[in-house]
């Protein structure tokens, strides 16, 4: 006979697959232990660089149960973003992740719809959708669900599909099977350390963001500093080394969602055109588009810190 918890778990994870999630897992909510004195020592030595909205709620990182009342599962969930085509390789360099639409509005949308076949089918649940805006530690969970293994980039990685794909959760008051964590399959690699540009890679799994080109191109208000002086790589906005070189994100395969679609000036720019743009063709050409949260201010910034 199936009991409750098997039967919601498994009415879960088929809604997420048929909301095009590519996995689901599902892991106890309690209290971080482990992650504790890391992320205390991660803080400690700086390593959110100018990021200081990490070192806020830093109790309710480490324990869902302060974000949702009666909280007893964590359902992490992946959206494969790996796009079917890359961008003119004499371009300035973009993230995968940016190539099209703003992943916060379709990965929010997705979760809305989950909670509600999830109310509709259970009844009274109560849960709350969280991505990379919260103060959740997404990665930990996801790993804990058993959909992957951190690597020694700080991302997480699969056997399967690699690491190319956005990790968001629902906190819910409702018990289900939880999964068991997978194991670690980097083994002696250090691919990722050895091709970081900045060396960001401080150390297997502890990743200085004070000195990642995605920080010095996206977060940081300030002038890139002059130590990262060629260093760069013609990355404008983001940055996929660590990823690129991975072994496993050979098994990558492009995405089936139509708004992460890239967009076609996007693939097609040449250096000139991101050096010659309007804020106005900017506006219209990119609606919606991550490359907004620099804004073409930042963009600009960081071509001519490129150039120099």
């Amino acid at each position: 006979m199936i009991n409750n918890k098997e039967k919601y778990t498994s009415f879960i994870k088929a809604e997420a697959t048929r909301l095009g999630f590519l996995s689901c897992g599902v892991s106890k909510a309690g209290f971080l232990e482990e992650e504790a004195p890391r992320l205390e020592r991660w803080l400690t030595n700086n390593h959110q660089g100018e990021m200081g909205y990490l070192e806020n709620h830093f109790d309710k990182r480490l324990n869902p149960t302060l974000l949702v009342d009666g909280a007893k599962s964590v359902v992490s969930l992946l959206l494969n973003y790996y796009p079917p085509e890359l961008q003119n390789g004499e371009s300035y360099k973009i993230s995968k992740y940016a190539y099209g639409k703003d992943y916060h509005s379709v990965i929010n949308k997705k979760l809305k719809k989950l909670l509600r076949s999830i109310k509709a089918e259970i009844g009274e649940v109560n849960g709350r959708a969280f991505m990379d805006i919260a103060p959740v530690m997404d990665k930990v969970w996801a790993a804990k669900s058993g959909l992957g293994w951190m690597g020694k980039h700080s991302n997480l990685i699969t056997q399967k599909v690699g690491s190319f794909y956005f990790i968001a959760e629902l906190i819910l008051d409702l018990e289900l099977d939880y999964d068991n964590p997978t194991t670690d399959h980097c083994g002696s690699c250090t691919a990722c350390i050895d091709a970081c540009p900045t060396e960001a890679i401080v150390a297997p799994y502890v990743v200085d963001g004070s000195k990642c080109i995605s920080y010095y191109t996206i977060e940081l208000q300030n002038n890139i500093p002059i130590e990262a002086k060629g260093k760069l790589d013609d990355w404008m906005f983001g940055c996929d080394v660590c990823q690129d070189v991975c072994p496993w994100n050979k098994f990558s395969k492009a995405h089936n969602e139509p708004l992460f679609s890239p967009y076609p000036e996007l693939l097609s720019f040449s250096k000139k055109d991101w050096e010659e743009i309007s804020e106005e063709t900017f506006a219209k050409v990119f609606t919606n588009s991550p490359l907004k949260r620099a804004k073409l201010e930042g963009l600009k910034k960081n071509i001519a810190f490129l150039k120099e």
